[in-house]
């Protein structure tokens, strides 16, 4: 996991707030100053909060889960895109589908489509249309890639959800909390943080700010995915080597088997 450094928050921008008269009473507790007019976020407790979620959200990566990234604000979409895609993580940065959570299995039907429309394109199904059809095909996989292509490798619920600008993403936020699915966000001055369960007190309207924060989360990811990969590993070895002692106490077992039923023979061809 990346160090986290107030410094670099600070020339990140992470601590530029809303305007004071946009401001969220929640959010009191993260907030440092008033200067011009602008709420100046604490960045002690912004890099405290980053430590906590980044620690969990290893953790999670590390059972197995996978964690769904949401922005479709224009200056966060390209960055979560490159970033949770680095990890083979899903996103979300185009309009989010109405069910994506609640309404689940009809999303993974949508996503089969797509596949069903790859095959059909391998086995040559797909020439056998008119023309027509073909460009109603190409228009209908076109706009599910957009929508739904990131995340086409979740089969099931996400075991988390992070999210930048939670006021923009409301609907999603709602989902999450009927599912009881952990929310991790960055929370601006103009939020209320209590819709999440960690809040990480930040600038969600900059790109340097986003990106910052996105790169230390997921950089925690991605070491709870390296350490699931390192314990199949070693669970794998020990299970090869658990076979092989197995295998070896088996074939001496047989050996000595065969070793009395040969000195038994011997010993009764004496006797006669």
């Amino acid at each position: 996991m990346e160090s986290i450094e107030v410094k670099e928050l600070l020339e990140a921008g992470v601590h530029f707030g809303h305007l004071t008269r946009k401001w969220d009473p929640n959010m009191a507790p993260y907030i440092y100053m008033e200067r011009n007019g602008i709420h100046i976020i604490n960045l002690y407790k912004t890099a405290a909060k980053i430590k906590e979620s980044a620690e969990a959200l290893h953790k999670i990566a590390a059972s197995g889960k996978k964690i769904l990234f949401v922005a479709t604000k224009k200056q966060a979409k390209d960055i979560v895109a490159e970033k949770a895609g680095a990890v083979s993580m899903p996103y979300i940065t185009e309009r989010w589908p109405g069910g994506m959570l609640t309404n689940f299995v009809t999303i993974r039907k949508a996503v089969k489509k797509m596949a069903s429309i790859d095959r059909m394109k391998k086995d040559g199904t797909f020439l056998t249309l008119s023309k027509k059809e073909r460009l109603q095909v190409d228009r209908l996989r076109a706009k599910l890639e957009k929508n739904l292509g990131s995340i086409s490798d979740m089969t099931r619920l996400p075991g988390a959800l992070f999210v930048v600008d939670i006021k923009r993403e409301n609907i999603a936020i709602r989902e999450a909390q009927k599912l009881n699915i952990p929310i991790f966000a960055m929370v601006d001055t103009n939020s209320d943080p209590r819709q999440v369960e960690y809040v990480i007190p930040a600038n969600d309207d900059a790109s340097k700010s986003i990106d910052k924060v996105l790169t230390i989360i997921t950089s925690a990811v991605a070491d709870g995915l390296a350490e699931r990969k390192s314990d199949k590993t070693e669970k794998k070895g020990k299970e090869e080597k658990a076979g092989k002692s197995e295998k070896k106490d088996k074939v001496e077992k047989e050996e000595k088997k065969e070793k009395k039923a040969v000195a038994k023979k011997v010993t009764a061809d004496e006797e006669e």
